[in-house]
């Protein structure tokens, strides 16, 4: 918790945050039923945030369709679920969706290119673009260049923002 907050408004926030994940996981399960694809759901709440996975037991690529070409379908399905949860709550929602683990593989690969463009321009002492990228893989790479002791800006109008990693 931050400084100057309660234990009583932590758990009112996490109460808040779990109720976002129940209603996000029966939104999603009447989606998984009505396109007839079998997946579970797992909730969770990470950094503020409630956060929901559609996994799948059994290995199938059904959940792939769920994820579309460079995570495009995934994107607008979490918009769509937040819509529910604000529907519900009359709040706007920051809920994160995974599905078939795509955003936890992509987390950890901008993590890496992050890091590396971080020591790159800790060498080279030059500022270094980077290709554009959505707001959740900006905020992955600007997390990892911080990490790594610089700075990050995002520059450019969407959708073609880009994170431009900084030398000290």
């Amino acid at each position: 918790m931050t400084e100057g907050t309660t234990s009583a408004e932590g758990a009112d926030t996490l109460t808040r945050l779990e109720q976002e994940g129940e209603i996000a996981a029966d939104y999603l399960e009447g989606l998984l039923d009505i396109a007839d694809l079998d997946g579970d759901i797992d909730m969770d709440v990470e950094a503020d945030r409630a956060s929901v996975s559609i996994i799948s037991d059994t290995g199938s690529r059904d959940l792939q369709k769920l994820v579309g070409r460079d995570g495009e379908v995934l994107e607008a399905l979490q918009e769509l679920t937040r819509l529910a949860v604000h529907r519900e709550t009359g709040d706007r929602s920051r809920l994160m969706l995974d599905i078939a683990g795509y955003r936890a593989k992509k987390r950890a690969e901008l993590s890496e290119l992050g890091a590396k463009t971080a020591a790159e321009v800790k060498s080279s002492g030059e500022p270094k673009r980077l290709k554009p990228m959505t707001p959740f893989e900006r905020k992955v790479v600007h997390d990892a260049v911080k990490a790594a002791g610089l700075r990050s800006e995002s520059e450019g109008e969407e959708p073609q923002r880009f994170v431009v990693v900084l030398p000290n």
